[in-house]
Order: C-alpha cells, then structure tokens, then sequence
C-alpha cells in the first residue's frame, strides 16, 4: 500500500531542501501515518485504516462512519 492517507487523501509531495547558501536539492515531505484499527459498529468488525494524524481528527470529530462515506464519496478508498 503506497503512502496515502485513506480520509483525507494526503499523499508524499515534493520540494527543495535549501542550505544556507541557497543550493537547492530535492527531498520529498512524507504524511504522518499511522495503521489503525477501528471498530466499525454498524457491521460489528474491525477494519485497518492508514490514516494521518489529521485524518484521527476528523474521525474523532465527524465519527468512523461519516468519515468512511465522505472518503469514499471524495475517491480515497473504493471499499472498507
């Protein structure tokens, strides 16, 4: 599974990494993941999430179903 945030949809990006004489090379910025178990109480399971500490917000916030059907309907996750 590549580096991708399964809620919000965060992925790696690029940029420069800039010294102190402004030589310019190129470094990639990584998500902050983390694999998660959650419990998904309208089917009784379990189901593992990769999702960014801003996507353990928005779960928190909206709660586990909501956040599913909002990144399903964006194209984050086609099934759970």
């Amino acid at each position: 599974m590549s580096r991708v945030c399964q809620i919000t949809g965060k992925r790696v990006i690029s940029g420069n990494n800039v010294s102190h004489s402004h030589k310019k090379t190129k470094r990639t910025f990584k998500p902050n993941l983390f694999t998660k178990k959650y419990y998904l109480e309208e089917e009784d399971r379990w189901i593992v999430l990769k999702v960014s500490a801003k996507g353990m917000k928005i779960i928190n916030k909206k709660g586990l179903s909501k956040a599913l059907k909002d990144a399903k309907e964006k194209g984050y996750i086609s099934k759970y």
